[in-house]
């Protein structure tokens, strides 16, 4: 390659990841109009490349007693997909309190969404499970997993798929804790914190719903838009201790922790085999 080359290769590059940064702003909701609309003229955007910009319809599912990262941390990832609309879905658009008790307000409630390309289960414990045995909610990700081109969850998110019927005859993940329910809904327990088959895709516990998303805005764009996305986020995770799974952490910490949520798996267990039973009937 000669310098003129590289030298052109380098502009084009750097034009493309200028537009990237004003596009991305431009679509940020805590930037003025004023500034973004300012910050997105500055640029020549003929240099953005056609496939950067979709228009995905993208659902997250809240309920009382979520955990607010499982759905916080996706949706960071994924609202900046430019030409992307995302809504927070809930039974009604009343305000709904997370497990830590971070309140959200729904965007939709179930009957307002009529189409969805990606649907994300987000997880949480008590509430999980009384969503588990809610016939609405069910019903609202049973339909709308059937017509999204994306079916996903985080953490015991996928509880909520399998209770549902979206995970039979797929391999799937959870947190740790209730990953060895998965075989109650018909689906295939898998290693790795993200598993994907075909266009079912369920996160471990809680923080890997930010992995999750990032490689879905890969899928979505590609691997340069997806870093860009993840330089935005300064995320170069650097815990301060190794003990995220079972396999690292002290043995004593893993027994404490798995001995809090004996009751809650039970609870689940019994609730997703029923939810799945009912669900097989129809």
């Amino acid at each position: 390659m000669s310098d003129k080359d590289s030298r052109m290769d380098r502009r084009r590059f750097g034009e493309g990841i200028a537009a990237f940064a004003a596009l991305l702003a431009s679509a940020a909701p805590t930037l003025r109009p004023s500034a973004a609309r300012a910050a997105a003229s500055s640029h020549d955007m003929s240099s953005m490349p056609a496939h950067w910009i979709g228009k995905e319809k993208i659902a997250f599912v809240i309920y009382p007693g979520f955990t607010a990262l499982d759905m916080v941390g996706p949706q960071y990832m994924l609202a900046n997909l430019m030409g992307a609309k995302i809504e927070i879905v809930a039974k009604t658009k009343d305000p709904v309190r997370s497990d830590t008790g971070l309140v959200f307000t729904p965007s939709a409630c179930f009957e307002d969404v009529k189409e969805i390309d990606i649907l994300c289960a987000p997880g949480g414990s008590n509430g999980t499970l009384a969503a588990m045995r809610d016939e609405a909610t069910l019903a609202f990700l049973r339909e709308a997993g059937r017509r999204a081109s994306h079916v996903t969850s985080v953490c015991t998110g996928s509880m909520l798929l399998g209770a549902a019927g979206l995970l039979d005859g797929y391999r799937a993940t959870s947190h740790w804790v209730t990953k060895p329910l998965l075989p109650i809904f018909g689906a295939t327990p898998a290693n790795g914190r993200v598993v994907q088959d075909r266009n079912r895709i369920t996160a471990e516990g809680v923080t890997a719903g930010l992995d999750f998303s990032l490689a879905l805005v890969a899928q979505l764009r590609d691997r340069t838009y997806a870093e860009g996305v993840q330089l935005l986020a300064q995320y170069a995770p650097e815990p301060p201790f190794s003990a995220g799974e079972p396999e690292t952490a002290p043995r004593a910490v893993t027994t404490m922790i798995e001995g809090m949520f004996v009751g809650l798996r039970q609870d689940m267990s019994e609730a997703g085999k029923a939810a799945f039973a009912k669900m097989r009937e129809r």
